[in-house]
């Protein structure tokens, strides 16, 4: 597949810069077996598939956005990726970073009651740190002072409401630099209607790291190099996953987060395994999932790796057209959007 096969127009005005007032308000554009379109309301999603198993992303965004200043006076900014050591007083971490006159190792940096020390640099632009926090651990020291990473669309600072809005109401396990988008639609109304209906729920963990937003820039995605995220499966949501098969109930991945973890730990028969692990996993066309069954996610960039997914999922011209649609149709795009559900993308 070529890479300007991801390629569509968007108005700049559709890309939404803040969430809607209610986290279960947005709109849902449904995309049946065989490209049928349709339009919908988060709201109408328990009643849009037969009861499944719901799994979602429990990672919680780390407000990782710190900004500070060199010793000589400079402005520099770290946005860190992930912990490299146990949490401490002092706390190793890979990130991302720029300053005047750049980030060389023995470069330190000074925050609120933290500072940062460059250890190495890496070909790549990343930068390994050790943080040191005057009292606490560096972690809490950057919950307290961090801004949240929000996606280079968003062309706003982040706000004091960010804190709450750019994470789902499953967050718990912090270390992710974006939000798991799909799961931001969720409600404790919503969640509590979806179980009336006889849905139920399973977590895994992915934390979502900033490659998630780089580009396809290769003119072929098979020459593209995926970036690595880590991901976790509980025994619980393994053992729920292998109920569910035995049940005939569909499994229902809520965000391309959990396409990409279920699909990386797959053994099979629709089942995952459990345990810890990093994936690589690009899920492009031609692909044949293993476990998921039906996928309800935001809109995503143009050449991205995320709308690659999607349409090996959903078809490339039934996607092609669902996002013709969208644009026309006024849908709000990106993290703060609005959603689509994939029905029956695969059946055992």
């Amino acid at each position: 597949m070529r890479t300007e096969d991801l390629d569509y127009d968007l108005p700049q005005a559709q890309i939404a810069q803040a969430p809607l007032p209610r986290r279960d308000a947005a709109r849902l554009l449904v995309v049946a077996p065989g490209g049928a379109l349709h339009d919908r309301t988060i709201g109408d999603l328990p009643s849009l598939v037969e009861p499944s198993l719901l799994v979602v992303n429990d990672t919680r965004v780390l407000p990782a956005r710190l900004i500070g200043a060199k010793p000589t006076g400079g402005r520099a900014e770290l946005l860190l990726v992930e912990r490299r050591s146990a949490p401490g007083p002092r706390e190793r971490w890979l990130a991302m970073g720029r300053a005047s006159k750049g980030l060389r190792p023995g470069t330190r940096v000074r925050f609120d009651g933290l500072e940062a020390e460059v250890l190495s640099r890496s070909g790549d632009g990343t930068v390994e740190v050790e943080l040191r926090a005057t009292h606490g651990q560096a972690t809490e020291r950057v919950e307290a002072i961090g801004a949240m990473p929000l996606p280079p669309y968003i062309r706003r600072p982040a706000a004091a409401a960010d804190r709450e809005r750019y994470q789902t109401v499953f967050a718990q396990e912090p270390g992710a630099v974006a939000a798991p988008t799909a799961g931001l639609h969720f409600s404790e109304t919503l969640i509590a209607a979806l179980e009336r209906q006889g849905h139920r729920f399973a977590r895994v963990t992915l934390h979502v790291g900033p490659g998630t937003f780089r580009p396809v820039k290769s003119e072929h995605l098979d020459a593209h190099e995926m970036h690595e995220e880590r991901y976790r499966v509980p025994d619980e949501t393994a053992d729920a996953i292998a109920d569910a098969r035995r049940e005939g109930r569909p499994v229902l991945a809520v965000g391309t987060t959990v396409v990409r973890t279920l699909e990386s730990a797959a053994v099979g028969g629709g089942l995952v395994r459990s345990g810890e692990g990093r994936t690589r996993l690009f899920v492009r066309p031609p692909y044949r999932p293993r476990v998921v069954n039906h996928v309800l996610t935001n809109f995503h960039l143009p050449r991205s790796t995320l709308l690659a997914l999607v349409m090996a999922l959903g078809g490339v011209e039934e996607i092609r057209a669902a996002y013709a649609h969208a644009v026309s149709a006024g849908y709000r795009f990106f993290s703060y959007g609005d959603a689509m559900l994939l029905q029956d993308v695969w059946r055992p």
